[in-house]
């Protein structure tokens, strides 16, 4: 049975959510006993560097210490903790404080002498902190490289020489502390295959090839695909560049509150298969936490499992998952059920959604998205909820993580449904059944939402540092500021004190795109029409 060298895991560091170092300290003995080798610590601004004191400031990031005593740890359970940190892109929680050059975005400026001291302050820090010599420098998703300052500067230059003369004072940098870099691969494809990463089997032109040091190793990153033949085809894309590549999975935690470990297993299991037949020495998995970090990483422990059994050539699904209880001591299709909130009124076999999130935050007056709502939804969230908190009693360890789930369904056991009763009592001129669902839904929905921050600020402290919980409460808060608004203004109305709510009159139009798997992500984005983006 072909065997990988480094088995690993990524956890995102950088979107609020840094764990605290006990936390890591509890994640890191499962991911050992399960079989991982490899921690990768995806950290853009939260980890301390020399002589930047802007970079990750008020953040919640890692001192040297702190790494040094995470690496310490590492090392004695047998896993190798790698520095993955970013040098061009995604660097715009830094890039804030107006320190470091930029050309467009959060894209560093090429060329410059600023950047390249920040990026030496970076590599020198984390020289200090890992025994590791090797180091994710990132490089991913910079689309407008080059069309901002750095085209004012020098005028037009193609990305993939850009590329190569950033990547060349890049690894002059790594090399001075002895680092071995990879990056992720997606800039090398996309300036030649009008802006798609993942393409059908192709020969590559020369000169992105060209592009890449011989030193740096592309790290081939997919999320999305259930086929093997796409995980064949773009492993036979990278192998143009050099056979040791490295591929990166995902096990899904980053769509809101909920895991999405259903689908992670659809997804992982060919590309193991694919990564195996095509001979990949180096594979790990992703942990992502966009929007703000909501969901626990220990939620993604069935699947983590499953794939580290999976990769060892086990695939009796009844061994594993008895295997599985024996470790967390919960039944493995009971964990799975941290899925299910996010599964509530989605088609079996989809791709992810979110549905526990974005009717949480979807306003009761402008929900632009009560299209989406199904009748009855609001049950199948009770459901739900009931079948968490049974399992939420039978696990001192992991019951927190039940607990919190079956609370938000609780919530929107009330909520989800809420906008869409109020519009249709509104504009049948109902006005008992606008008293109603002000008097006890509107109320009801507030207390619950108050039960579930409570218990989501318990699941944060337990695992992240408490910098970034701030955004959960702000979110939250405005969450309950806005139905106490939308219940007032619904008793003023019916009490004649006003003669109408005008975002009850306008009309809904059908929302939705013709790709269903769109994923209702961003708080801003769903939870108002209103321009919170804009500035002066």
């Amino acid at each position: 049975m072909y065997k990988f060298e480094s088995f690993g895991v990524m956890v995102d560091m950088s979107r609020n959510a840094v764990m605290s170092v006990d936390g890591l300290k509890k994640f890191m003995p499962l991911l050992a006993k399960m079989g991982y080798n490899t921690l990768l610590l995806y950290t853009e601004d939260t980890y301390e560097v020399d002589g930047e004191p802007f970079f990750g400031y008020m953040r919640g990031r890692y001192s040297k210490d702190e790494l040094k005593s995470l690496d310490d740890y590492a090392y004695s359970l047998g896993i190798e903790l790698i520095p993955c940190i970013q040098t061009l892109a995604h660097l715009n929680a830094t890039i804030r404080w107006g320190q470091f050059p930029t050309d467009i975005e959060d894209i560093l400026l090429v060329g410059d002498e600023r950047c390249y001291a920040l990026i030496d302050h970076m590599l020198a820090s984390c020289a200090e902190c890992f025994r590791s010599r090797r180091i994710h420098v990132g490089m991913d998703e910079a689309h407008q490289l080059g069309r901002g300052r750095y085209l004012t500067q020098n005028g037009y230059e193609t990305v993939d020489k850009i590329m190569k003369k950033h990547l060349g004072r890049v690894v002059e940098i790594a090399s001075k502390y002895g680092f071995e870099p990879m990056m992720w691969s997606d800039m090398f494809f996309n300036r030649w295959t009008n802006g798609r990463y993942y393409v059908d089997k192709t020969e590559i032109p020369h000169e992105y090839i060209e592009a890449r040091p011989e030193c740096v190793t592309p790290v081939y990153w997919d999320y999305y695909h259930t086929e093997e033949k796409c995980f064949d085809d773009m492993i036979y894309n990278h192998k143009q560049f050099t056979s040791d590549i490295w591929f990166a999975g995902g096990v899904w935690t980053w769509c809101g509150f909920c895991p999405n470990n259903e689908y992670s297993l659809r997804s992982m299991i060919p590309a193991i298969k694919s990564c195996r037949r095509n001979k990949v020495k180096n594979v790990f998995f992703t942990i992502w936490g966009d929007n703000g970090g909501e969901c626990s990483r220990f939620a993604a422990l069935p699947a983590l499992f499953y794939l580290s059994e999976y990769a060892k050539g086990h695939t009796d699904d009844e061994k594993i998952k008895a295997k599985f209880k024996r470790f967390t001591g919960i039944d493995f299709d009971e964990f799975m059920a941290l899925d299910l909130p996010d599964h509530v009124g989605v088609p079996e076999g989809s791709s992810p959604r979110n549905p526990a999130k974005y009717m949480l935050y979807s306003d009761c007056f402008n929900g632009f998205l009560d299209g989406t709502v199904k009748k009855g939804i609001g049950e199948e969230f009770g459901a739900v909820s009931r079948t968490l908190a049974a399992t939420a009693k039978k696990s001192r360890r992991y019951g927190y993580l039940f607990d919190n789930l079956a609370k938000l369904c609780s919530a929107l056991e009330v909520k989800a449904e809420l906008g869409v009763k109020t519009r249709a009592a509104y504009r049948s001129g109902d006005r008992d059944a606008l008293r109603a669902l002000a008097n006890y839904e509107y109320s009801e929905a507030i207390k619950r939402v108050k039960l579930f921050a409570a218990s989501n600020e318990k699941q944060w402290m337990l695992e992240n540092k408490p910098q970034g919980f701030d955004v959960q409460d702000i979110r939250l808060g405005g969450c309950l500021r806005r139905l106490e608004s939308c219940r007032h203004r619904l008793l003023d109305y019916v009490d004649g004190k006003v003669d109408s709510i005008p975002e009850l009159e306008d009309e809904l139009l059908p929302f939705g795109t013709k790709d269903e798997s769109i994923i209702f992500n961003d708080v801003l984005k769903n939870m108002t029409v209103g321009a919170m983006y804009w500035g002066v």
